[in-house]
């Protein structure tokens, strides 16, 4: 659930088709996220499963995988 949330949200902030979303993609070279971008989705990941991400975590997400790992600690969900 935390991946079809997370796709909604990276498809909106990157502009690309959720179909091309993996939990494999890298932001920066897959999705070619800027930083401006991941902090955006950083930010709506907060608001949206209402948690904070520290800006030493946020630093550790490189793919998707990693935020829907950070999203899952941060919830007790894994």
């Amino acid at each position: 659930m935390e991946f079809e949330k997370l796709k909604k949200i990276i498809a909106e902030v990157c502009d690309v088709d959720e179909d091309k979303i993996t939990m494999d993609s890298t932001f920066k070279d897959d999705l070619d996220a800027d930083s401006l971008d991941v902090f955006q989705i950083v930010t709506a990941i907060e608001d949206e499963f209402e948690l904070e991400i520290s800006d030493e975590d946020a630093e550790k997400i490189v793919t998707v995988g990693d935020a829907v790992e950070q999203i899952q600690n941060a919830t007790g969900n894994n």
